[in-house]
């Protein structure tokens, strides 16, 4: 079986055709954005890193390394909703992590997708 394509988008760009299946994975929903519009095929918030690293985290970017550390540790440590989200991607040729963060480059949903194309890999 191929690898599945995985890529990563805010959810506050709109849904395209090029998305395919599209998991939100936040813990929180995206502010001012509605569920109808969002086309959302999964919400996986379980997922999403705790409410304790997010709110260390604060989106400072000069604490990403150490996150990126603790929150793939948090995976590690999440071991049925790990195998239930590779289990998911796996089923779909094209799967779109979905989140609400303002920067693109440091945030949950970078960091899942590297831990989930590594194992996939494997």
């Amino acid at each position: 079986m191929s690898t599945p394509n995985i890529q990563i988008k805010r959810a506050y760009i709109p849904a395209s055709d090029k998305d395919g299946w599209r998991i939100l994975v936040d813990r929180l929903w995206p502010r001012g954005i509605k569920k109808e519009e969002a086309n959302i095929n999964d919400w996986c918030k379980e997922i999403a890193p705790s409410s304790e690293l997010r709110k260390w985290f604060n989106h400072e970017v000069d604490k990403w390394p150490e996150f990126k550390k603790k929150y793939k540790q948090e995976l590690k440590n999440n071991k049925v909703t790990m195998a239930s989200l590779l289990e998911t991607v796996q089923r779909h040729p094209l799967v779109t992590l979905v989140y609400g963060a303002r920067d693109e480059a440091h945030n949950d949903a970078v960091v899942l997708k590297e831990v989930l194309m590594s194992t996939l890999k494997k």
